[in-house]
């Protein structure tokens, strides 16, 4: 599988223009005015290799060591080069010769476009299920993102848990890729052009949900979704029965999350001062925080919030010596009836 993501990522496709469904495309109607400008200070063979699904640019990036899983061309990398600045640094690491080449290509003209003395990217072939190969330290990177590849790796868990040891404490994985509804047939798993779009890899959302957790990041968050279209009438024959979204998601790296959201009575005052964020902070789907306003939230959200590097920009409330339950909102409901139904015809209940 893995020699045909590199034919079709090297060989077949020579830009964007050759996929064949928007399962690698993102869109651009989220981007900031500053995204934009950054976006346009990225070579032009650079940007013409690009196959990503969302925006891989989480807040407050200045000074951060960020690593690229399947850098490709080097399009994301470029444009968080510019959001890390001169103190951070962004590792690449691909495992097709093609793209690493289009990437290697113009490292020196990007250092000179951001006018920095000197480069703050680096490129590296590797596979993403093998990052152990690479000499990476434990606790290394403060962010890990990825866009549309994961999908494509044979080995999703040792992704997963490849991540979870290189990342520091309060760290995030934080990566758009394509998602299923349903668990995709494995005759259309073998498919080259199906996998190579980004399809029939992809993880159906619920197995992901488990693999994440598995590998230690006990409380994925959901940041913003969209349903895929096939617009290729011999894909769409083929696969169309199945459902497809680009999701982004974020994952923290702390131990001891809990399995639901649990409420303590706890809360958080957004400051401000986060770049592109002054005025409401995106944790997630669920979460947008306006600047100023008391802002309930549960233990997890708490947590990622205050161990985090969101921690200087938002004062906090409360701890965990009180438990109110179940967060109310999050999506989990109390199991029994509050009206003392049982639930059958007896009218029996206890051990009575």
């Amino acid at each position: 599988m893995k020699d045909l993501v590199k034919e079709y990522y090297g060989k077949v496709l020579q830009s964007s223009a050759d996929l064949k469904t928007d399962a690698c495309c993102t869109a651009d109607s989220s981007l900031t005015p500053t995204l934009k400008q950054q976006m346009a200070n990225i070579h032009s063979e650079v940007a013409s290799r690009y196959y990503g699904c969302g925006l891989v640019s989480p807040q407050r990036l200045e000074g951060m060591r960020i690593l690229d899983l399947g850098s490709g061309s080097g399009r994301d990398c470029y444009l968080l080069a510019q959001m890390v600045g001169e103190t951070g640094y962004v590792l690449g690491v691909d495992m097709t010769d093609e793209q690493l080449e289009v990437a290697n290509r113009h490292v020196d003209w990007h250092r000179e476009k951001f006018g920095f003395a000197n480069s703050n990217v680096e490129f590296v072939k590797g596979y993403i299920e093998q990052l152990d190969k690479l000499g990476l330290e434990d606790n290394s990177f403060d962010i890990i993102v990825s866009n549309c590849v994961i999908n494509l790796s044979p080995d999703k868990e040792a992704v997963l848990r490849e991540a979870y040891r290189l990342l520091k404490p309060g760290g995030e994985l934080y990566f758009s890729d394509v998602y299923s509804d349903r668990r995709v047939p494995e005759a259309l798993i073998n498919d080259p052009v199906l996998y190579g779009e980004c399809l029939s890899g992809a993880l159906y959302w619920n197995d992901f949900q488990n693999l994440a957790k598995q590998a230690g990041f006990l409380d994925p968050r959901l940041v913003e979704d969209r349903p895929l279209d096939i617009g290729d009438g011999d894909i769409q024959a083929k696969i169309g029965h199945i459902g497809f979204y680009s999701a982004t998601y974020r994952l923290f790296k702390l131990e001891g999350l809990e399995s639901h959201c649990e409420d303590y009575g706890q809360a958080v005052v957004y400051k401000g001062g986060i770049p592109e964020s002054e005025h409401e902070f995106l944790l997630d789907k669920h979460h947008l925080i306006q600047k100023g306003k008391m802002f309930p939230v549960c233990g997890n959200t708490y947590r990622m919030l205050n161990e985090s590097r969101f921690a200087p920009y938002f004062e906090f409330y409360g701890d965990t010596s009180t438990h109110y339950g179940i967060f109310a909102d999050c999506g989990t409901v109390l199991p029994f009836d509050k009206d003392g139904g049982s639930g059958s015809s007896s009218g029996s209940g206890g051990c009575c």
